[in-house]
């Protein structure tokens, strides 16, 4: 299923499995066979939970707990897999080693590097059983996220077996924002589906709405596969409709009809809406100004709550990056460092929370103090169980348990008080308590790094991560409250599958620094360089086609009013420029002037 935003894929995909439990539930059930629908988040897989309904006879996941389940009984494959991922490891150090220009310092880490990857080689026998966990540590048998995207679709290619077992177990497979999924996820369940006539794969997405580098994008139809299309378009005002339809058109061709309905003493309406676009001087005014237009917009739509900094009053400010909401939550630094010159991999994670210097921090580590500060001791013994390497059985052989959880305390208030009352406590003072004390498994890149003396291995990204590390705890706590959703900022790529009242949406190149994408040029008030013409010559993915498809997510959030606010440097030619676009009607364009 190919559909555009607001067009209710989701609500498809949970209808079709609602069919499937009417008409072939008790076939399904008789045969111990389950309906898997993977989808991109753990939010994602609440809601759909929710909305089809608790059952043994669905398996609804996120894609790594899927991929996990079906790789996990497959001990000596996964072995197998782990050693040749080693001695990967060890090829490109020893590479590095080789190079020229590797100073005398840099040798001896990665000797020492290569000397604990042969020991981890060797342990690798020794592994009774693999578990998947936050990240990897593979002597103790731990699999990290980017193992299992990896590991199952090379087991599923290589193994018919595998294959066979998949399609029999789960006779429907269902993919939610399949644009967005891995591409080697999607190939591994078409060469499934491709082999067994007894499967429906499905996949349902939108390829204008693939925001991540690393999604598979447009999914080709194996040979006798159906496209299911839905034009419609059920959220945003005819205004915005209008609006998103001029962004996408010429990208993939696809027009949306319809619009948002309310019904009034029973008869349809459509929803107008408005539209505004504001071209503004990128100046040191910017916070000043994005204030009067909130201002201007309340008063123009007689609607108070553009001015809300609250949640829940269904306002969105989205900004291209972090960095503007990170200026006025106060994580500055912290942002920084994971974006800054750094890899895509850190820059890209930092907006949902997913790079892996975050993860630990995110995932575990201020989950944990909020729950300890609050009391919540089930909360904090679950995280303990199922991460805390003190508490794993062969660990706990031969030791009073009661001693072991007094210790685990101690270490939980101390990591409590750090993160509250230590001055000037950093990142790294957190992490090494964490280490230090065993309280939770960390990824093993975090080695080079948390030593005396961090020399840098030539991994991508490391003087990034070195800054991050030295940020303050403060910065983490802002950085949570912006990562939950607390404020009303969030990010262009954050709000993909969400819909609000109000969206304003801030573009503003210069302060997000982003070479992936780039209104100016997209908008044509900043000329394409000799590389962007290139690739669009050669029919290459450009920095157009990624901004034209953020542009249409962030505007195809608004279910009522929708505002643009352009930061830009010369105003007059990105007005004319913008006018000659007919992105928005010419009467919408607004100025400086407007704001009074």
């Amino acid at each position: 299923m190919v559909a555009g935003a607001g067009s209710g894929k989701t609500t498809s995909l949970i209808k079709a499995i609602a069919h499937l439990d009417e008409t072939r539930g008790p076939s399904l059930r008789r045969a111990g066979q389950q309906i898997a629908c993977i989808t991109y988040t753990e939010v994602a897989v609440g809601e759909i939970s929710a909305d089809v309904g608790v059952s043994p006879l669905f398996h609804i996941s996120t894609i790594h707990s899927f991929l996990w389940l079906l790789i996990r009984p497959f001990h000596s494959d996964i072995a197998a897999w782990v050693a040749t991922r080693i001695e990967e490891k060890i090829t490109a150090r020893r590479a590095h080693y080789d190079k020229p220009r590797t100073q005398t310092k840099t040798k001896a880490r990665l000797e020492q590097e290569i000397s604990d990857l042969e020991a981890e080689l060797g342990a690798i026998g020794r592994v009774e059983k693999f578990v998947y966990g936050t990240g990897s540590s593979y002597a103790d048998g731990i699999l990290g996220h980017d193992d299992i995207l990896k590991l199952t679709p090379a087991c599923i290619a290589a193994h018919p077996l595998l294959r066979r077992l998949v399609a029999k177990r789960f006779p429907y497979i269902f993919v939610d924002e399949s644009q967005d999924t891995n591409p080697e996820v999607v190939g591994a369940l078409q060469h499934i589906g491709g082999e067994h006539s007894g499967l429906c794969v499905g996949f349902f997405g939108d390829p204008m709405q693939r925001i991540y580098m690393s999604g598979a994008g447009a999914v080709p139809p194996n040979d006798g596969w159906a496209e299911i299309t839905k034009p419609e378009n059920f959220r945003c005002p005819t205004s915005v409709l209008g609006v998103i339809n001029a962004i996408r058109v010429p990208g993939d061709g696809l027009e949306q009809v319809r619009g948002r309905t309310i019904t009034v003493d029973g008869i349809e309406h459509s929803v107008v809406g408005t539209t505004n676009l504001f071209i503004l001087p990128a100046d040191a005014e910017r916070s000043a100004r994005l204030t009067a237009v909130r201002r201007w917009l309340a008063a123009e739509t007689g609607d108070d709550l553009w001015l809300s900094d609250v949640r829940e009053e269904d306002v969105r400010l989205l900004v291209l990056v972090h960095r503007m909401a990170a200026t006025r939550l106060g994580f500055p630094s912290l942002y920084a460092a994971l974006n800054d010159r750094a890899p895509v991999s850190l820059s890209e994670g930092l907006k949902d929370g997913t790079a892996w210097p975050l993860r630990p921090l995110v995932q575990q580590i201020l989950p944990l103090v909020v729950a300890a500060r609050a009391g919540d001791r089930f909360t904090v013994m679950s995280t303990l169980r199922s991460e805390c390497p003190k508490l794993e059985p062969e660990r706990l052989h031969g030791q009073a348990v009661a001693s072991v959880l007094a210790a685990l305390q101690q270490s939980l208030n101390g990591l409590v008080a750090l993160m509250e009352e230590e001055p000037g406590a950093t990142v790294r003072n957190v992490l090494t308590h964490v280490r230090d004390n065993d309280l939770l498994r960390l990824d093993d890149r975090f080695n080079v790094h948390l030593v005396a003396e961090p020399v840098d291995d030539g991994s991508s990204g490391f003087e990034n991560v070195q800054a991050y590390l030295e940020c303050s705890v403060d910065e983490l706590w802002a950085y949570r409250r912006y990562y939950n959703e607390e404020s009303p900022f969030a990010t262009h790529h954050g709000v993909k599958g969400a819909q609000f009242e109000r969206v304003l949406v801030v573009i503003d190149d210069e302060e997000a620094g982003f070479r992936q994408y780039s209104y100016g040029k997209y908008f044509e008030y900043i000329p394409l360089s000799e590389n962007d013409e290139a690739r669009i010559a050669a029919g290459e993915e450009s920095v157009l086609d990624r901004t034209r498809r953020l542009f249409y997510v962030c505007c195809s959030r608004a279910m009522k009013d929708l505002a643009v606010v352009a930061f830009v440097p010369d105003v007059p030619a990105a007005r004319a420029a913008i006018i000659e676009r007919s992105l928005f009607p010419e009467a919408v364009i607004r100025s400086v002037e407007h704001l009074g």
